[in-house]
């Protein structure tokens, strides 16, 4: 913009508030500090689509200003959540196949079928679920083939789609799956909001002394092992 005198400045200030433009939008034409601008427009009227206009444009503005606030939370939140992952995977050091299998025991005794013979686990997490059946097929000894898996879905879900991740993850065949189990959502219950994509999956085996090996495990891991680190630990 040229250069404008005072009479000119407010002139054209006044006009532009006529015709609707907010404080904001007119100080984008004219520099001149807001409080010289509110008097000499406050005689101003405006007509009523005008002062809509303005009543919307403010509450877009808020609701920009409280989309861009959660934003900036969100980042924040991420920003900190990478620095403890970076800082517990410093903690944990590198994990050695005796740790994955005490861990794959602890995942057991938390998750696993314990009634006799009857081998299983269930989980929604792919990382979990990954990691059993890498543990059961170097750990347990058992076969990929002799391993069955199951969905537990919610109806309004995918079940093909469902069956495919489940089955690239694990590396189970689709013929190696049991019937779905489909959960109907009944009429009088409210709708789930945050429902796990692919269902929870559940491993099961039929081998009576490989999971009577397991939970051996179990019983020297929560019943000896464990529990005399932590009488040791007291007596220190």
């Amino acid at each position: 913009m040229g250069y404008f005198g005072k009479l000119e400045k407010k002139e054209m200030a006044t006009n532009l508030r006529k015709q609707g433009l907010s404080y904001k939008e007119i100080l984008q034409h004219i520099s001149v500090s807001k409080d010289t601008l509110s008097r000499w427009c406050k005689d101003i009227v405006l007509t009523e689509v005008q002062k809509d206009r303005l009543l919307q444009n403010k509450k877009y503005g808020q609701k920009k200003g409280s989309l861009i606030a959660a934003e900036n939370k969100r980042e924040e939140r991420r920003k900190r959540i990478e620095k403890i992952n970076k800082e517990s995977e410093a903690t944990l050091g590198s994990v050695s196949n005796r740790d994955k299998f005490i861990t794959g025991i602890a995942l057991y005794a938390a998750e696993g079928n314990k009634m006799d013979g009857k081998g299983g686990f269930a989980n929604a997490d792919p990382k979990i679920i990954k990691f059993m059946i890498e543990w059961l097929t170097a750990s347990a000894k058992i076969p990929l083939e002799r391993i069955r898996g199951a969905i537990w879905l919610h109806e309004e879900l995918n079940e093909d789609e469902a069956k495919q991740f489940w089955s690239q993850l694990t590396g189970l065949k689709l013929n190696q799956f049991h019937k779905t189990y489909i959960v109907k959502q009944k009429a009088d219950k409210k709708i789930r909001k945050n429902l796990h994509k692919y269902g929870i999956f559940t491993i099961r085996f039929s081998d009576s002394a490989t999971h009577r090996q397991i939970m051996g495990w179990i019983y020297a891991l929560f019943n000896a092992k464990i529990a005399n680190a932590f009488r040791d630990s007291k007596q220190e």
